[in-house]
Formats: structure tokens, C-alpha cells, sequence
């Protein structure tokens, strides 16, 4: 009995340590403030760290006590960029030092990025001093900005500039091996979400689109590289298309950077660049600090309002993606609070539910009826992204956005040769009326109800083009001709009326301010939506762990009939 007290003792004894340490480093973390900078020396910025869409958030704090205390944050781009445009007005800061490895911010941010490096290098002077070690098409693209570009002279780095591109995957012959049988209703030759389970390759159209696609990004992207670098397209194709960008020098003599260095050489070079006798005198600034420290919030009353729409398009209350009810309950509040004058809807969604998206449009054309909103699109605003933004006041978008994809398709699969063949169990439906198990998932559909569901999905393709063509003031049979599905470029978006302008979130919000009459800049300050989390509630959700992606997996599409709006793959931009 004693060995037993003694133990329950020792157990209560630990978990109030554990909880004061716990409350100990939570208490210091929200305590913390601001960091302080140097008021002199060099802005590093580390593309390896976290920049999001989202507004900045603090250190995750269950990540920091198991990394041992290292502060793990996110930059959002607004504050990004705010923080560059500060940097440029800093007489502390020399130069900016731009590592691009494991740039993982996607393609339209990395383009907004570089546009605000850009502008920092014509406004202030300073120079950008890029270095990579293992270059990737993204990271290269970042990194050809700069003024100088240096790389490692170490062999064995691995590279990987090979253009833009995407892989296609398709189950339908294993699920039809597997005895599943996935039934597509949709409309739009090229809506092709939904042939990954029907399939085993690719339509032509299907296949047209995502080559139009890439060929267009991949002009975007080689065209600024070219002229920033001084170099024409057609050798940096030539060179890519050879197979040349293998080693180091292979990069100097294509012209694609400018010297190599080892650690203690290019420890000199930002040493002399920094005009100081040694690299351990140079102040290296951090990114996720100086944004902290300079990106302060407005002191006036009026708010711009930026809500982000990130992630897959959701039905319910879900805090992960962009939940219909959810989203539209905040949408309600911005609408009532009084000190927003203006908001910028910032989308980065490929879509998703249609029932999810009708009730965010809905909230946000009441919102409209009030208050300005103008649209900003990220890396997508594809399918359902589109049908919540596309009657905005106006559009910016950027050239490497996938958009449009106005189309929709139902999935409801057949497991009845999965349970008769493979698991060898018998199944029989005994319903009041005739088609009372045709949502059974036991049975295929007959032809009546295949027209049922097509009548669905015709219903829901009209109410996307008439939304389309008011919203954008075009003529109905337009949108029908530009729709069917295709997903386009920025670019081509803007060519063909999707879109209104190609620009950035800054652009986004200045114009936003300008619709509702806010002139002076010290007048106003943006606020974001949803807000960041709390530390408290950073350190529940660390502990609840991550959150199945339920509008992507593969249980979305088998688990129960479907009718989505949703782009068919994200190409990723590595």
C-alpha cells in the first residue's frame, strides 16, 4: 500500500511539474514582444523559413519544446513585403542576403516576392545578394533577381531546374481491379477532377490544358529570368533543354550566376560587400525579426480589411481550410464592424464544395452592398476559389495564379464488385420506393437515375456561368466557351476576362483604400481574417495535431456522393 501511494505521489508530483514548466515557457513566449534588431547591418532573408499567405503568427509552441526552444515562425506576405518596402527606406540596412534553398512559397508568392525585391533594389539602391547551394526551378527563379548571384563551388549538389511541370495520377484501373466502380456526372470537356478515379490516363483535353498551362508559367518565369540575368530565353532554354546546369561552373558559364565560392570565400564577399574587415563583424538581421520589430500595426481607426480564403473549399464549421459555415459567419462580422471600410478577399483555393461556396458568395454579396471588396489571387483561384470572387469589384491577379476552371463534376461509386468478388459478401436492398438505394453505393445506376444526377449538375454549371457572366459583365455563351473546366494562367485569365489586373496584395489593398475614399495612409491600417491565433490557441491545435484534409483524400471521393467544384491537380512549383 505504502509502494502504491508513494508511486500515485510521484505521478501527481510530475504532472504539476510538467505543467509549470509548461506554463513557464507559454508565459515567456506571450511575453516575449517584439524583438529588437540591430540598428545597423545586413537583412537575411532565409526562404527555408515559413513565409505564408496568411498574416504573421508567433513560434508554434509545442514545436519549439520539441526542437529545444528554436523559434519556429511565419512570415505572412503582407508582412513580407512590408517589411522589405521598410528596409528599403532603413539607412541600417546595407544590403539584403537572400537565401533561396527550400523555397517552398509556391509560385505567385514567390512572384510577388520578387517583384518587392525588385522594387527594394530601383527605390533604394542596395543591393540583393542572392546564394544557392542546391537550385531548383523555384528557387533559382527567386534568386535571379538579385544583383549578384553566387553558388557553392562543392560538387555533388543536387540540381534541378528543369521548367515547370505536373504529374497526373490516375487510379481508375486499380479501382476497377479492385472491383470499385467510380461514376462521374459532370459538365465541362475538361473538367477532369474527377477522372483520376475513372481513368487510367489522361482526355486529350485534359492534357491540352495543364500543356497550355505550364508552357505559360514557364514563359513568365524564363522571360524574367532572362532579362534580370542579361541572358536571352532561348539560351537558358538551350541550356536546360541540353542537360547543361550539372556542376557549378556549368551555372557560371551559362550566365546564370556570377561567381563560386566556398563557406570561407563567400564569407569574405559579404564581409567586403557590408564594408566591414570580417565576416564576424557583419550584423546578420533576421527576416521573421525585422518584420516583427519594423511591420507595426496602423494607429488609425479605418481597417482594410484582408480575409484569406486558404485551402480546399468545406462544408461545416471546420477551422482547417475554408469552411462554408465558418467563412461566411466571418464574412457576418466584417459586414457589421463598422471600423472596415474596405476589404480585399484573398484567395488561394482550388476549390471545392458547391454547396460551401454558394453560401460564401452569399455572404460576401452582402457584404458588397455595403463596403467595397476587391479580389487578390494567390497561387489559385480555381473553380469554387473562382465562384466566391469572381463579382468583386475588381480582380488582380497574378501571371503564375491558376484560375477559372468553371465547371463541375459528382462522383458516386459502386462497391458492389468489391463485395461480391473480393470480399465474397452478398448485399440486398429492400426499400419502399424504386430508387430508394441508388445512393446505397451497392448497385450502379441505371440510366434514370444517371439523369437525375446529371440534371444536378447541369442546374449547378448554369447557376456557375450566370454568376460569371454578371459578374463580370460578359456575355453568357462567353463564359460557357472560356469554361467547360479549363483552368488558365493568370496570364491568359486576364486576356480572355477573368481577371482585371495583374498585380500584387499590395496593389489589392491600396486600390481597395482608394474605392473607399481612405487618402491618407496614416488614416487606416489592414487587419486580417481570420486573425491569428492565439498562443492558446496555437498550443490546442499543436496538441490536437494535424487535421485530415477531407476535400482532397480519397475518402472524399469513395465515401458518399459528391458534387464538387474543384480544379483537378495543383501543379507544384519546385
Amino acid at each position: 500500500m505504502k509502494n502504491f501511494l508513494k508511486m500515485v505521489l510521484a505521478v501527481i508530483c510530475g504532472i504539476l511539474l510538467l505543467s509549470a514548466l509548461t506554463f513557464a515557457v507559454f508565459a515567456g513566449l506571450a511575453g516575449s514582444g517584439a524583438p529588437t534588431v540591430p540598428t545597423e547591418g545586413v537583412l537575411k532573408i532565409d526562404m527555408s523559413k515559413v513565409i505564408v499567405d496568411e498574416q504573421s503568427t508567433p513560434a508554434d509552441p509545442l514545436s519549439m519544446l520539441q526542437s529545444g526552444g528554436t523559434n519556429i515562425v511565419t512570415v505572412g506576405l503582407w508582412e513580407a513585403v512590408q517589411a522589405i518596402k521598410a528596409a528599403a527606406e532603413d539607412p541600417g540596412i546595407k544590403y539584403i542576403y537572400l537565401k533561396t534553398d527550400g523555397n517552398a512559397s509556391g509560385a505567385a508568392r514567390s512572384s510577388e516576392l520578387r517583384k518587392a525585391l525588385q522594387n527594394f533594389r530601383e527605390t533604394s539602391g542596395k543591393a540583393v545578394v542572392a546564394y544557392i547551394e542546391t537550385p531548383s526551378t523555384g528557387s533559382y527563379y527567386l534568386a535571379s533577381v538579385a544583383d549578384k548571384v553566387y553558388m557553392t563551388v562543392h560538387p555533388g549538389a543536387t540540381t534541378t531546374i528543369n521548367g515547370v511541370g505536373s504529374q497526373m495520377f490516375f487510379l481508375g484501373d486499380l479501382l476497377k481491379k479492385l472491383g470499385v466502380n467510380v461514376q462521374l456526372i459532370k459538365h465541362g470537356k475538361y473538367k477532369s477532377a474527377g477522372e483520376m478515379y475513372t481513368r487510367g490516363s489522361s482526355t486529350p483535353e485534359n492534357r491540352e490544358q495543364y500543356q497550355k498551362m505550364v508552357d505559360s508559367m514557364w514563359e513568365t518565369m524564363s522571360g524574367e529570368i532572362a532579362e534580370s540575368r542579361g541572358i536571352s530565353v532561348e539560351s537558358l532554354n538551350a541550356a536546360i533543354e541540353g542537360l547543361k546546369l550539372c556542376l557549378p561552373q556549368d551555372f557560371k558559364d551559362c550566365g546564370l550566376v556570377d561567381e563560386l565560392y566556398d563557406r570561407d570565400g563567400l564569407k569574405a564577399q559579404l564581409a567586403k560587400l557590408a564594408v566591414v574587415e570580417d565576416f564576424k563583424d557583419v550584423k546578420m538581421i533576421p527576416f521573421a525579426d525585422y518584420a516583427a520589430a519594423k511591420v507595426l500595426p496602423g494607429k488609425g481607426r479605418n481597417k482594410v480589411a484582408v480575409i484569406y480564403a486558404n485551402g480546399n473549399i468545406i462544408d461545416g464549421e471546420m477551422e482547417q481550410n475554408v469552411a462554408g459555415d465558418r467563412f461566411a459567419s466571418l464574412i457576418d462580422k466584417v459586414r457589421a464592424d463598422e471600423s472596415v471600410k474596405a476589404v480585399v478577399l484573398r484567395v488561394n483555393s482550388p476549390g471545392g464544395s458547391v454547396l460551401a461556396s454558394d453560401k460564401i458568395k452569399a455572404a460576401l454579396d452582402k457584404l458588397g452592398e455595403t463596403k467595397p471588396i476587391v479580389a487578390s489571387y494567390g497561387e489559385y483561384a480555381a473553380s469554387g476559389g473562382y465562384w466566391i470572387s469572381n463579382n468583386c469589384d475588381k480582380i488582380y491577379s497574378d501571371a503564375l495564379t491558376l484560375t477559372g476552371s468553371i465547371g463541375v463534376f459528382g462522383t458516386v461509386p459502386d462497391f458492389s464488385k468489391v463485395a461480391s468478388d473480393l470480399l465474397h459478401v452478398g448485399v440486398e436492398s429492400i426499400t419502399s420506393n424504386k430508387h430508394g438505394d441508388m445512393f446505397g453505393l451497392m448497385r450502379p445506376f441505371d440510366q434514370a437515375e444517371y439523369n437525375y444526377m446529371l440534371r444536378s449538375i447541369e442546374d449547378i454549371y448554369d447557376r456557375f456561368t450566370t454568376i460569371v457572366a454578371e459578374g463580370r459583365d460578359l456575355p453568357k455563351e462567353r463564359v460557357d466557351e472560356i469554361g467547360q473546366g479549363r483552368v488558365w494562367t493568370g496570364t491568359d485569365a486576364l486576356q480572355i476576362g477573368l481577371v482585371d489586373e495583374i498585380g500584387t496584395l499590395q496593389d489589392a489593398v491600396a486600390y481597395a483604400a482608394s474605392l473607399a475614399g481612405l487618402d491618407d495612409p496614416a488614416s487606416w491600417n489592414v487587419t486580417a481574417v481570420p486573425a491569428p491565433q492565439t498562443m492558446m490557441e496555437m498550443m490546442i491545435s499543436s496538441m490536437n495535431g494535424p487535421k485530415e484534409d477531407y476535400a482532397v483524400s480519397l475518402k472524399e471521393y469513395l465515401s458518399q456522393p459528391r458534387i464538387l467544384a474543384r480544379m483537378p491537380v495543383e501543379i507544384k512549383f519546385l
